[in-house]
């Protein structure tokens, strides 16, 4: 048996894991190449997808050393009485019934004990295998629904890392355009005291944390939080809604628990809670089913079940004002920090990165930023977007290939329209009518200093 095709078995496994035949006829080779430890793992998930399954639990047993059990007898139809004579007892067919003198006595055929208790119709005592097989892989064999199998381990849904992408990433900070107030603030919060540990100590600085990121939409709030993660060479973790709620009750908080206990798990992690204001609204505005994940929410953060030491968490929404207050208290998401559409040499190193890998002659790029005040990352990206179409097209009317022309961005950026207008529309309202704490003075004053009325 070739390693390389147990290898490429092994991939296409990893690629379709619910593919219960194709896992076990990896488990099978494994078990056929003195690879009983390897195939263990690979047989306890597929019962744990079907543990009425003969043929994987037949297999189990092979690979711990144990005699396969049988499978269950098929019953045949009673045969014709014989004259000839009954065969030798060791030759006889497994199906002939055996005489009153063979059959065995009540304590000799009652089904053996061990440890846990009677051993279950499908001769596989899987406690007593636990016990003696637990150092080799942990225990993942089927129980009854809602048990726990006391190793973290989800009968159901598996460890909390199956359901969340832990990421690396290689974006840092300096891959940012512009944003600089936002990096400072970065810095002071997590950045600086996770570098200097014995700085951290002498003022008692905390790794844990939270920071609201919030700002017209396509500014670039979720690429920040990944540079965030990539300049500290941590783990990232991104959430949406999608990945919380669910129509049982009962399970979006225990999703969310499981999301807090990933990244406590991958310390130091940055979580990423994106659209913050769909899944911690306001809880006067909520039906009673949406208010105990705001109560989870704000319960995870609190870190009262576990530390949340090297956990930082970035939330990021449009809407801060639909935000329950009780996220932004101290503790919680207590920073907030106002993410604006990109200045101008942000705008020129922002076009600069959507051209890299086009055909362009002759573009000023800091003639083009200023055609663009207020657009967003978004805005500029959908921008070079568009004047690449202006080209191909023509090339394609003419039949001679030519490239991305400075006409051609100024004519971009006359047909794509900031779509930052509209949210400073209702951020306006709020900065002005809305701002009695003064949390939003930062967006106030920028108000003020763009004349936006």
């Amino acid at each position: 048996m070739s390693d390389a095709l147990i290898n490429s078995l092994a991939a296409a496994v990893q690629a379709q894991p619910d593919d219960l035949p194709l896992r076990l006829h990896l488990a099978e080779m494994l078990v056929a190449a003195g690879r009983g430890a390897e195939a263990i793992g690979h047989v306890a998930q597929a019962l744990a997808q079907d543990p009425a399954n003969v043929g994987a639990q037949q297999l189990m047993a092979r690979a711990l050393g144990n005699p396969v059990p049988p499978s269950p007898p098929v019953p045949t139809a009673p045969s014709a009485p014989s004259s000839a004579p009954a065969s030798p007892p060791e030759t006889a067919s497994p199906s002939a019934p055996a005489s009153p003198s063979e059959t065995a006595s009540p304590s000799e055929t009652a089904s053996p004990s061990g440890p846990g208790g009677p051993i279950p119709p499908s001769g596989i005592d899987w406690a007593a295998m636990e016990q003696q097989f637990g150092d080799v892989v942990p225990p993942r064999f089927s129980r009854p629904e809602g048990s726990s199998s006391g190793d973290g381990v989800d009968p159901v849904r598996g460890h909390a890392d199956r359901s969340f992408d832990v990421e690396r990433s290689g974006v840092t900070l300096a891959d940012v355009g512009g944003m600089a107030d936002v990096k400072k603030r970065l810095e002071v919060s997590f950045l600086g005291p996770l570098r200097n540990p014995k700085l951290r100590t002498l003022f008692g600085k905390s790794l844990r944390g939270g920071l609201l990121l919030y700002g017209p939409p396509g500014c670039g709030k979720t690429f920040l939080a990944r540079a965030v993660a990539g300049e500290m060479g941590a783990s990232f973790i991104s959430l949406s809604i999608t990945d919380v709620l669910n129509m049982w009750i009962g399970s979006s908080e225990r999703n969310l628990h499981d999301l807090f206990e990933s990244a406590r798990g991958h310390a130091p992690c940055v979580l990423f809670l994106d659209e913050i204001d769909a899944l911690g609204h306001k809880r006067s505005q909520l039906q009673s089913s949406m208010r105990t994940v705001v109560n989870q929410l704000l319960t995870e953060l609190d870190g009262v079940d576990g530390g949340n030491d090297g956990v930082f968490v970035l939330a990021a929404t449009n809407a801060p004002w639909d935000v329950d207050a009780a996220l932004r208290r101290p503790g919680r998401l207590d920073r907030t920090v106002l993410v604006l559409p990109p200045d101008g040499p942000a705008r020129a190193a922002i076009l600069e990165y959507h051209l890299r890998d086009r055909p362009v002659a002759g573009i000023d790029l800091d003639a083009v930023a200023a055609a663009t005040d207020h657009y967003s990352g978004a805005d500029l990206a959908h921008l070079c977007e568009t004047a690449a179409e202006y080209a191909m097209r023509d090339s394609i009317a003419t039949g001679e290939v030519r490239m991305i022309s400075q006409a051609d961005m100024l004519a971009a950026a006359r047909e794509v329209r900031p779509s930052t207008d509209s949210w400073f529309a209702t951020a306006r309202n709020v900065a002005m009518f809305a701002n009695e704490s003064g949390e939003y003075d930062d967006l106030a004053a920028y108000l003020k200093k763009r004349k936006i009325r």
